[in-house]
């Protein structure tokens, strides 16, 4: 149970045109991360129905660790459109079971035991999973790396837990339109992008910022240092997970003590494997994943 990496927040199926798909940001990073040769886990809540069932299958089959209280509420769906270069919008079904998820013993104790743990804004739109998120994380070590992916989704956030969260973590991942939103709804629109990341980095004492914009390729901010690498040009399946992919990786080769340059290189070149593939956890290949094996 020691030094887990825990993925804490929406589990759910992704429902895309060619079928059903296991997903949720917090699993598809747990799930990247443990490729790495990590004790990852995702932690989140299923219904008492079959969809649960099948849920907790489906990662017993990938082999993911996970922590999944059972609750009453109809275990987590979204419809997913795509559009002819293959990206993602999205109808995320309300009152559900990782809408819902309890502060159990059991999750307790993964939290004392966290050596990084990466959320999002998303599980945090109803109370009682906004509750657990936050007890979580004051539950976890002094030395845990708290990654916050803001993740927005449709209307589902609000200033006040996007604020709680940059308060709360030490690296921020967002991407260039989640950019201009934050800059809109904490009053500097008019700051270019690479201004915005610096203020945001300062104001809320990060150890790092990182920003993808999709084929406009990604950047890492650390004080004094940035971080520049092009979006490799590949045959793009889908993209949903890459992004929850990218942070896995980056994660994974962060704690093993790869410089930053380094990690955010394999990170894109990850993300962009994942681009190339159907749904959000396909296998990695062995030469991704043994960069970081190879470091620790």
């Amino acid at each position: 149970m020691d030094n887990i990496i825990v993925g804490l927040g929406e589990a759910l199926w992704d429902c895309l045109p060619e079928g059903r798909k296991l997903g949720g940001a917090p699993a598809n990073f747990a799930f990247h991360a443990a490729q790495f040769g990590f004790n990852a886990c995702a932690v989140s809540a299923v219904g008492n129905d079959a969809l649960g069932d099948e849920t907790l299958k489906a990662f017993d089959a990938k082999g993911l660790n996970y922590i999944m209280p059972r609750v009453d509420y109809p275990t987590g769906i979204v419809s997913v459109e795509l559009d002819a270069e293959g990206v993602p919008s999205y109808d995320i079904k309300q009152q559900v079971a990782w809408d819902n998820i309890p502060f159990t013993p059991e999750i307790e104790e993964a939290a004392r035991h966290c050596q990084a743990v990466c959320f999002g804004s998303l599980a945090q739109r109803s109370p009682v999973s906004h509750h657990t998120i936050a007890r979580f994380l004051d539950a976890t070590p002094s030395t845990c790396l708290k990654i916050f992916d803001i993740n927005l989704r449709q209307r589902f956030y609000s200033k006040e837990v996007i604020k709680e969260g940059l308060k709360r973590c030490d690296i921020l991942k967002i991407n260039d339109e989640e950019l201009v939103t934050i800059g809109r709804m904490f009053g500097y629109p008019g700051l270019d992008m690479e201004n915005k990341c610096w203020l945001i980095l300062g104001k809320y004492n990060l150890k790092m910022l990182v920003l993808t914009c999709g084929t406009n390729g990604s950047y890492v901010f650390t004080a004094g240092q940035l971080s520049i690498q092009e979006t490799p040009k590949v045959a793009v399946a889908d993209t949903v997970g890459a992004g929850d992919s990218f942070t896995g990786a980056f994660a994974a080769a962060t704690l093993s003590g790869m410089p930053v340059n380094q990690a955010h290189e394999l990170a894109v070149k990850v993300s962009a494997y994942v681009c190339t593939q159907n749904g959000a956890m396909p296998a990695l290949p062995r030469e991704l994943t043994e960069q970081v094996k190879c470091h620790k």
